[in-house]
């Protein structure tokens, strides 16, 4: 069977692509190494923030803000719990870009956005302790991905719609010719009219196949729970976090359906190959982000248990999103940095609209692949 198109990546953007290109009527096939939502990749660890006052640039917050209608979408179609409103607070020095930036995108978008002292911070959740530097910025309409559940979603509705989804099929090569696309697994050859690649980690090795080299560089990340007072930090009260600190970049969750106060460091990481094996939640991990909690949530709980995770980063840490510069039946998404997951849902929609029209109704121009070559 020839498919119309090819998606190499199951995970969270891929199978959101799936689902809107299996919609739009197109036989679509997804192969995956793993059989998403796994734990081997990205994706993993029950949780992901969403917000739209975004600090890493303005030209996300339209992106943000689409990506919410498409998962409040997905919620009503497959009746899945999906988000929750808890709230994000982020927090740095009044001066830092990244605080800059988030005030700067509430006011130009008109979000809600309540910049509050280090005093009404601490006042307002105790289980906090800002120093008096420090100021937050909440935004009371953003909240927290239910991860796992996001990509169980799309799956039910692409297969509903008609996709075929190969996992635990390890592509071995890809060629591309005019108007058609071959995929080669370790037992299988599929033939197609175009292709998504949305590999994650393994986005670098694949795109090398069809003549792009792009510098994406695979790192060990790590998150841990905690034990929390409910009271104090759960997430009927507490909200998610970011927060930019001397020490590093950390990111959290309330504590959800009584699983704890959720940590991870953004910044900082080791280069690794995601084909080799993970090494463990070790007692250094742990350590680093206890430090941060004991400096900035004092009343936090013992270590409940760690798990690592991958980053897979561009060298300015803004993503991939843009169709091979030689290849325009073919579609790439790649290089999310650690702050693309809520993204996902519109990147899979934007990634059937590069493949169907060769364009998108959005702005991509950031994402564009020429800016590293």
């Amino acid at each position: 069977m020839r498919y119309d198109v090819i998606i190499v990546g199951a995970g969270s953007m891929g199978m959101a692509a799936g689902y809107f290109l299996a919609k739009s009527g197109k036989r679509t096939l997804l192969i995956d190494s793993f059989n998403p939502p796994h734990d081997k990749g990205s994706h993993h660890g029950d949780t992901r923030i969403i917000r739209y006052a975004y600090g890493e640039g303005e030209e996300y917050v339209p992106l943000a803000l689409k990506a919410k209608e498409l998962w409040d979408d997905l919620e009503k179609q497959t009746g899945k719990e999906i988000f929750l409103q808890t709230g994000v607070l982020n927090v740095g020095v009044a001066e830092s870009d990244f605080i800059k930036s988030v005030i700067s995108s509430a006011k130009k978008f008109a979000l809600p956005v309540r910049v509050m002292d280090s005093n009404d911070v601490n006042k307002k959740w105790p289980g906090m302790s800002l120093p008096p530097n420090m100021i937050g910025c909440f935004e009371s309409t953003s909240g927290v991905l239910k991860c796992g559940e996001c990509i169980d979603a799309y799956k039910e509705l692409a297969e509903l719609h008609g996709a075929t989804i190969v996992t635990n099929s390890r592509v071995t090569d890809m060629e591309i010719h005019e108007g058609s696309v071959t995929i080669k697994s370790d037992d299988q050859t599929y033939t197609g009219n175009s292709l998504v690649v949305s590999a994650g980690a393994w986005a670098g090795n694949l795109l090398s196949m069809i003549d792009l080299e792009i510098p994406l560089e695979p790192v060990r990340k790590t998150f841990a729970w905690f034990e929390a007072d409910e009271k104090l930090y759960g997430q009927q009260d507490f909200p998610a976090f970011s927060f930019e600190t001397p020490q590093g970049f950390y990111y959290g969750f309330p504590s959800i359906e009584d699983a704890g106060l959720k940590v991870g460091r953004h910044d900082g990481g080791e280069k690794v190959n995601p084909d080799h094996p993970r090494s463990t939640f070790c007692e250094d991990d742990e350590g680093e982000l206890r430090q941060f909690l004991q400096q900035y949530m004092p009343l936090h709980g013992q270590f409940k248990h760690g798990e690592p995770c991958m980053y897979t980063l561009t060298p300015d840490e803004d993503f991939i999103i843009d169709l091979h510069p030689n290849y325009p039946h073919v579609a790439i998404a790649a290089g999310f940095s650690g702050h693309g997951f809520k993204f996902s849902s519109v990147v899979g929609c934007i990634l059937s609209e590069l493949i169907i029209d060769g364009k998108s109704e959005l702005d991509i121009s950031t994402f564009r692949i020429g800016r590293f070559m």
